[in-house]
């Protein structure tokens, strides 16, 4: 538990894990007694399937067996047209799937798993989140906000860039989605924040696999540094995002994202969710920076 009492930790190799839950104290003990039991062998299980989660989901013909794993295949599933693997979808299929072992059986008003930004939330009816979110990398601050309530299907947000956890090939500084999923954010928000990008001397790029040697992206050029870039440069690489956003919104695979570059923001799905404006899930949405700290309420 963290020193407030309130929120429990659970940590193992790159899983970093926080998790709170709200009700009665004995339905918030078990459900935590449940995530940590979750939580014991779900790196190894996902180790014994490593190397077909790092092949392109095109290429999949076989099943996953572990839960972690079949959540990461079915959330990119529907983009395997484009370069993907299940990796995607890690982070945010973790939380999922620890925040179904915790709310199983259980009775609470609210609860949320928080695995290093990829966000899973449970709600129950009249119950809402409110997450703060995070722009800037070496200065973090909270300068927008998303509200989820029980009326609306997110149940998932995410967040992607290329100076995050994870590598990118293009030049967002963050990508944030909102999602029936974690996992289908997560993907969502790695391919979005993919597309944020443009040709420019500014821009530094090397393989990925000089970063990591087992990397799925391979010999992929991944960035590395953004310099300066042109306000038309800029315009142009939040426009490819934007409409790769818009593009999975059409289709349902995301219910609104949030894209940021150097300072200017373009969001997607802002008005109206499946054209309802009267359950609007998010109001003033800012950026949040994957890896650095979100304020939950």
């Amino acid at each position: 538990m963290l020193p407030d009492g309130l929120r429990l930790h659970l940590h193992h190799g790159p899983i970093d894990l926080i998790v709170e839950a709200f009700g009665a104290k004995p339905e918030v003990e078990a459900a935590y007694r449940q995530v940590a039991g979750f939580f014991d062998g779900v790196l190894h299980r996902l180790v014994d399937e490593l190397k077909l989660l790092r092949t392109p989901m095109s290429q999949i013909r076989e099943e996953f067996h572990g839960p972690v794993a079949r959540r990461m295949a079915a959330a990119v599933r529907p983009h395997r047209k484009v370069f993907v693997t299940p990796m995607a979808a890690v982070a945010g299929a973790v939380a999922d799937a620890a925040l179904a072992a915790a709310i199983e059986d259980r009775t609470l008003k609210r609860a949320y798993v928080n695995n290093g930004g990829d966000i899973a939330l449970h709600l129950a009816a009249g119950e809402r989140f409110t997450v703060g979110m995070v722009s800037d990398f070496d200065a973090p601050a909270l300068d927008g906000r998303a509200e989820v309530s029980f009326e609306t299907p997110v149940r998932g947000i995410a967040t992607s860039g290329w100076q995050g956890r994870s590598m990118s090939l293009g030049i967002a500084d963050s990508v944030t989605v909102l999602a029936r999923t974690a996992a289908d954010a997560d993907v969502a928000a790695t391919l979005i924040a993919n597309t944020v990008d443009v040709d420019h001397p500014a821009v530094r790029r090397v393989p990925a696999v000089s970063i990591e040697l087992d990397s799925d992206l391979g010999e992929r050029p991944v960035t590395v540094d953004v310099g300066t870039l042109d306000s038309a440069s800029i315009d142009t690489a939040l426009q490819r995002g934007a409409d790769a956003a818009r593009s999975m919104q059409v289709t349902g695979r995301i219910v609104a994202a949030a894209l940021t570059l150097k300072g200017e923001t373009r969001i997607v799905g802002s008005h109206a969710i499946e054209g309802r404006r009267d359950v609007a899930a998010y109001r003033n949405i800012g950026p949040v920076q994957k890896g650095t700290p979100c304020e939950i309420t």
